[in-house]
């Protein structure tokens, strides 16, 4: 079923944010290196940050409580546009481009009392610069695009305690760079690009219910984009950041999921893409990114207060 917004929440989504901005941004303690085009995931009070378009491999972590860096094993190969999940103490990363923008499908899990990388399961349909996120007890990874970065509109969910793969009802708008995001038991997947192609960005908005395993249609993002972060806080998903060919961005639009209704905020001091976010005790925190359409990267965190 397709759900189509009124024609007044369409123009209100398309009029101008208001002068007065929701919220507040602080400087946070910066990344021990810089990094860009990474995956970023949440457990036990502290944050991952995998992979980077530059290739570095040692896994950085923030500890959310103390706002401290410390740094652990490294990934097991050079690899960007992966995708993570936190799951019961561990890290599990799938997919991501390796030689250049070649994309695969291997699937690994990090113990953070070991300090070591395992394998997992592969990722049926190999990809990169999807989304994942956990439901319940399984990880959802949805979309991303191919070697050769054209899309895929692939849906496949990871069951941790069987290490094994199902497949899903597909993307219903196959894209890369989109985010992906939990909450109250249904996924979110907003914006994105096509084809690995910032000059086409798209504010698309899908909404995924486990319970029918259909997709529906949301309000769109107010502002197509791809590339951004995104974390979920108050029942909100948060899209932060993004690029296109011209611009990092540094608007951030929270989604309303029961009113279908998206929602303005304070601008990112650090337009940034690349990047990963993640909320804890009321706040999001955005680690590194590339402040630069591109290649570029940062050791850039900022913190969000609503």
């Amino acid at each position: 079923m397709r759900l189509s917004a009124p024609l007044a929440l369409l123009l209100t989504l398309a009029a101008p944010a208001n002068a007065h901005e929701i919220g507040a941004w602080a400087g946070g303690s910066a990344a021990p290196a810089e990094r860009s085009e990474v995956a970023v995931a949440a457990i036990d009070d502290k944050a991952y940050v995998i992979g980077d378009y530059n290739g570095a491999t040692e896994l950085l972590i923030f500890d959310l409580a103390a706002e401290t860096w410390s740094k652990g094993a490294s990934f097991p190969y050079p690899v960007h546009h992966a995708m993570a999940a936190g799951f019961e103490g561990r890290i599990y990363v799938f997919g991501g481009y390796t030689n250049g923008w070649n994309a695969v499908g291997n699937s690994f899990a990090y113990d953070p009392k070991t300090d070591a990388w395992s394998p997992r399961a592969s990722l049926p349909t190999a990809r990169a610069a999807g989304g994942a996120a956990l439901v319940g007890d399984r990880i959802h990874v949805v979309g991303g695009s191919v070697t050769g970065r054209g899309n895929t509109p692939a849906h496949e969910i990871y069951d941790p305690a069987t290490d094994s793969w199902t497949k899903a009802a597909p993307l219903p708008t196959p894209r890369d760079h989109l985010a992906v995001q939990a909450v109250d038991g249904r996924i979110v997947a907003a914006g994105g690009r096509v084809d690995g192609d910032p000059g086409r960005n798209l504010d698309a908005t899908q909404i995924y219910d486990p319970k029918t395993g259909a997709w529906t249609e949301a309000a769109p993002l107010p502002t197509a984009r791809s590339g951004s972060a995104s974390a979920v806080l108050d029942r909100e998903v948060y899209v932060i950041g993004g690029e296109s060919r011209e611009k990092a961005f540094g608007t951030v639009e929270a989604f309303d999921l029961p009113r279908n209704l998206w929602r303005a905020l304070a601008s990112l001091p650090t337009p940034r893409h690349g990047f990963g976010a993640v909320s804890y005790n009321g706040r999001i925190y955005t680690l590194v990114g590339s402040p630069q359409p591109g290649g570029d990267k940062s050791g850039t965190v900022e913190v969000f207060k609503p």
